[in-house]
């Protein structure tokens, strides 16, 4: 079993951040719920409903994921941002790369939208295709926006004013951040801690610095004792 006795709540409009070790089962957490996994035992639900019971595009309109591996595709970057809504405006479109900190770059191209994108993206950085992909996520205001240690090619600074941008636009979305850096989910309502298949600690960043050992120990291996609250 990849996860083993899972049992959590989460609220609308709540932002959860999820951190452990690699291989602890964070991934196959937020996996589960759009159904790229389905569960050998238990059930998972959104909305009351059992995802099992939607039908597969009815769930995964509800969902925006911004996967581990930035994907983009040959074509311009409004193209790539309007996968994640067909019918986009340019507006929206240009709203959801400010949101994903993608704009400035973008306006700085010669053919700034327009700007074609090679095969796999090899034309931007990394940090730049984690932003369009963002972008592309965000475009649709999915009611679940889940992003998959997809902000670990960014700076501290970009970093933070995409986490102060999508905390702007998440009244009603809720947001389930998967980092390895406490620094992105730190602030978050809640913090899901992950640790060999198995959640070991859930709260708030306080909470989890006093009552769970793992969380208090990736903590200490990355922050001031200062920035722990310790």
């Amino acid at each position: 079993m990849v996860l083993e006795d899972i049992s959590i709540i989460i609220n609308r409009g709540e932002t959860i951040g999820l951190i452990g070790s690699t291989g602890s089962g964070k991934s196959t957490f937020i996996n589960l719920i759009p159904r790229f996994y389905d569960t050998t035992k238990g059930n998972i639900f959104v909305d009351g409903i059992n995802v099992k019971d939607y039908k597969l595009h009815e769930l995964r309109n509800k969902i925006g994921i911004v996967p581990q591996n930035a994907v983009l595709f040959i074509g311009s970057i409004a193209e790539n941002i309007r996968w994640g809504k067909q019918n986009a405006t340019d507006e929206e479109i240009i709203a959801a790369a400010k949101i994903a900190q993608a704009d400035e770059f973008i306006s700085k191209l010669p053919e700034g939208y327009n700007t074609q994108v090679s095969r796999g993206g090899l034309n931007f950085s990394g940090g730049q295709k984690q932003r369009l992909t963002i972008a592309r996520a965000v475009v649709s205001k999915p009611d679940i926006l889940m992003l998959d240690d997809s902000a670990s090619a960014l700076d501290f600074a970009t970093d933070a004013a995409l986490r102060q941008a999508i905390n702007q636009i998440s009244q009603n979305m809720t947001v389930l951040i998967v980092s390895q850096r406490v620094s992105t989910i730190k602030e978050a309502d809640k913090i899901i801690v992950f640790d060999n298949r198995h959640i070991v600690g859930f709260g708030t960043h306080k909470e989890l610095v006093n009552n769970c050992e793992v969380y208090k120990e990736i903590c200490i291996s990355q922050l001031s004792s200062k920035e722990c609250s310790i």
